[in-house]
């Protein structure tokens, strides 16, 4: 299976987008399409086998609509100055309209040329081609309703498009029995009400459009941030060459005041680097030999050079894109739920609208009165309010987590995180540093201190927990080149076996040792224990302690009084756990556990707090990650945990769980405001529209305004969220 994002365009409102899934989902070698109306994409996991990109393309054309191809990172064409100037020039025609056909009425001075009363002819004809106009004007709406009345997929545009036509091809039989003589049929002409309604809804439209524009600001700036080119040294040779030229393993310089040009590591030099744009840290950090760069980074006060290592769509920056993207392209089940709604809904006021019509006509009312009531019906109940709801509210959040630090997997994670009661930890490199160091060696042997410490560091240097951080740079510090060390194995949760300068090492937690029958003694101390075996005897235990995080106090507290369980949950021994949850106020901790075991706990505390959130960093935490309702992983965690992870935490901070928790809240607040108002207004609107309040009725002019600003009150109250702060 392979998964891509398409740009569609075409999608007007929310039964556009959940025609195109359906379409979509019933194509043969299609597994599942999740469509984002706001974004305009559509991510579709599919069989290569069956169907290609080309296909993909033909089916999202067949829907009704028009692929752009490849999704580019929030890239939007450039069409907002075309449709800027054609919005000018038709407001003024729209001006010119109204006043021809409602100047008389209000006792303004029209022309007697256009006059009609006295110049009939020459009035029809010309609101007639004005009208013409704008039915051009609108063709790509009535396009959209033409196709998907044939694909049985209805959406606004299918009802605006029949409304329209209605009153248009109504207007145009009565304006041929006025060319004929028949001059009483002036009243009975509709023509401005088609060519008002098209207005006000590319009108609404376009201001949506602008309000929407915003949402996708601080993802955008992410995908702005890398340099148009970068700096390749060659043969001692310094060249300027364009990101596409890169190569792997490419050795790129970067002077004071550039951006880096790729991730990658430093090979020479050092200097500050700004990264705040992806960490959220303010202050420059300082990086060295070694040290990981991230392209965009602004190095302020140094001469580097750094070998390339991911770059164009493999970078950080195109990675937190993507999951943005595809983030914003899975549905939480309130958002479901109005998708389904509108869908609905489209075909229920169609019917209404041919109910209003026949009733208004049974009852003594013109061809052209029920005719209006009709079309109003028609174009008063957009159901755009009601499918931009959710979706232009999770995308702000979203965007917001972004310029935060925070990059949120699944959209469901804001609905789901408002339900969460406890929020267990991980120990190492969660709710500490990870940044161990050496507080005591136990040794057994006739082996100086150095060389024990030696032989371990050589095996530890090859594995990814966090304690490891201590060998190696007990090596870098000390100047000592390590043994050379083979068969190396990592058991996650428990330790590493490796055979080094010629000696069997196992290296790992106490439990470990016992299941390679190696008797050990009874931990004394409060710091984590590395028991180390040479050639099948107990050879050392290496006493390491790990810093805990200057936030975690403050957040634990914090989660705690807002009623929310905190819960450790680490591998490591029993006595070091103990100490850290009573540092940090946890009353319930869970110690010694290894990956089954921690999945194991995760489901009996789902069980007891309905829904949790894990946040963790290993290998071994990446089962637990999983489990839980929300997994939460930290920046430098290993691969495996941010795939397993639903948040990644790229700010190096804890205090984004209370960011997350925070936004979510907001988030979901207004997710329900936007949903009244839109079953609100279309509960009040709809009534009126059919004419059943007395004494109370809407013109299509009056009820196109009113469908418009309907939608753009859901997008604005929505950007509120903006107003967010940390």
């Amino acid at each position: 299976m392979k998964k891509i994002t398409l740009s569609v365009d075409g999608m007007t409102c929310s039964a556009c987008s959940v025609g195109l899934e359906k379409y979509l989902n019933k194509q043969d070698g299609i597994k599942a399409t999740s469509v984002n109306l706001v974004l305009g994409t559509a991510t579709i996991i599919y069989d290569e086998t069956k169907v290609n990109l080309d296909d993909l393309n033909k089916f999202v054309s067949k829907a009704g609509f028009k692929s752009l191809g490849e999704f580019k990172g929030l890239e939007e064409i450039n069409k907002k100055k075309k449709i800027k100037v054609n919005l000018i020039i038709f407001t003024i025609l729209i001006l010119i309209f109204v006043y021809l056909s409602m100047g008389q009425m209000l006792n303004l001075p029209v022309p007697n040329a256009l006059n009609k009363e006295e110049n009939p002819t020459n009035y029809v004809i010309t609101i007639f081609t004005l009208s013409t106009l704008f039915l051009i004007y609108g063709f790509d709406i009535i396009k959209s309703g033409y196709k998907n009345a044939i694909h049985l997929t209805l959406n606004m545009d299918t009802l605006i498009t029949l409304g329209v036509f209605s009153s248009f091809l109504y207007s145009l039989y009565n304006m041929i029995l006025i060319l004929n003589g028949n001059y009483d049929k002036i009243h009975d002409l509709y023509f401005e009400s088609s060519a008002m309604v098209i207005y006000f809804i590319k009108l609404g439209r376009y201001l949506e459009g602008l309000s929407q524009n915003k949402t996708k600001e601080a993802i955008k700036k992410l995908v702005t941030v890398t340099p148009d080119k970068a700096y390749l040294k060659e043969n001692n040779k310094i060249k300027e060459i364009t990101l596409d030229e890169i190569q792997k393993g490419d050795i790129l310089v970067c002077h004071p005041g550039e951006k880096i040009a790729a991730d990658g590591t430093i090979v020479s030099g050092e200097a500050h680097l700004d990264e705040s744009f992806i960490t959220g840290e303010s202050a420059p950090q300082k990086k060295e030999l070694n040290n990981k760069v991230i392209a965009g980074s602004i190095n302020y006060d140094g001469y580097i050079e750094y070998k390339a290592e991911k770059f164009g769509k493999n970078s950080t920056i195109s990675e937190i894109v993507k999951l943005v993207t595809e983030a914003s392209s899975t549905k939480s089940k309130t958002q479901t739920l109005a998708d389904k709604i509108s869908s609905y809904f489209v075909i229920i006021i169609f019917i209404l609208a041919i109910i209003t019509f026949l009733l208004h006509y049974i009852t003594g009312n013109t061809l052209g009165e029920s005719l209006n009531y009709f079309i109003t019906v028609l174009v008063v109940a957009c159901p755009c309010s009601l499918g931009l709801a959710t979706p232009v509210a999770i995308i702000i959040a979203e965007g917001l987590c972004a310029s935060h630090g925070l990059v949120i997997k699944k959209s469901s994670v804001f609905e789901t995180a408002n339900k969460v009661k406890a929020v267990i930890f991980d120990k190492t490199g969660t709710l500490t540093y990870g940044k161990p160091r050496f507080s005591q060696i136990e040794n057994y042997t006739d082996k100086p201190d150095d060389e024990i410490l030696k032989l371990v560091s050589s095996a530890e240097i090859k594995s990814s927990h966090p304690l490891s951080t201590a060998f190696k740079n007990y090596l870098e510090n000390n100047y000592l080149k390590p043994y050379d060390s083979s068969e190396f194995k990592t058991i996650p949760g428990k330790g590493i076996t490796a055979t080094v300068n010629g000696q069997k090492l196992i290296i790992g937690n106490s439990n470990f040792l016992k299941e390679n029958k190696i008797k050990i003694p009874k931990n004394k101390n409060n710091n984590t224990l590395i028991y180390v075996s040479i050639n099948g005897k107990l050879s050392a235990l290496i006493s390491i302690s790990d810093i805990i995080r200057k936030e975690a106090q403050e957040v634990i507290k914090k989660l705690n009084n807002q009623g929310i369980q905190t819960i450790m949950l680490t591998g490591d021994n029993d006595a070091v756990a103990k100490q850290i949850a009573s540092s940090l106020n946890i009353k319930e901790y869970y110690a010694s556990k290894t990956p089954k075991e921690k999945a194991q706990v995760i489901q009996k505390l789902k069980e007891k707090y309905d829904y949790i959130m894990m946040c963790g960093d290993g290998i071994n935490d990446s089962v637990a990650l999983t489990k839980a309702d929300i997994g939460l992983s930290l920046k430098g965690a290993s691969d495996i945990a941010i795939n397993c992870a639903d948040v990644i935490l790229i700010k190096d901070d804890l205090m984004g769980i209370l960011n997350l928790l925070k936004v979510s809240k907001k988030t979901f607040r207004k997710i329900k405001q936007n949903l009244f108002w839109a079953f609100f207004y279309n509960s009040l609107m709809i009534p009126i529209a059919m004419g059943l309040i007395k004494g109370l009725t809407i013109s299509p002019v009056i009820a196109s305004i009113a469908m418009m600003f309907s939608s753009i009150f859901v997008v604005l109250n929505s950007l509120s969220l903006n107003k967010i702060k940390n």
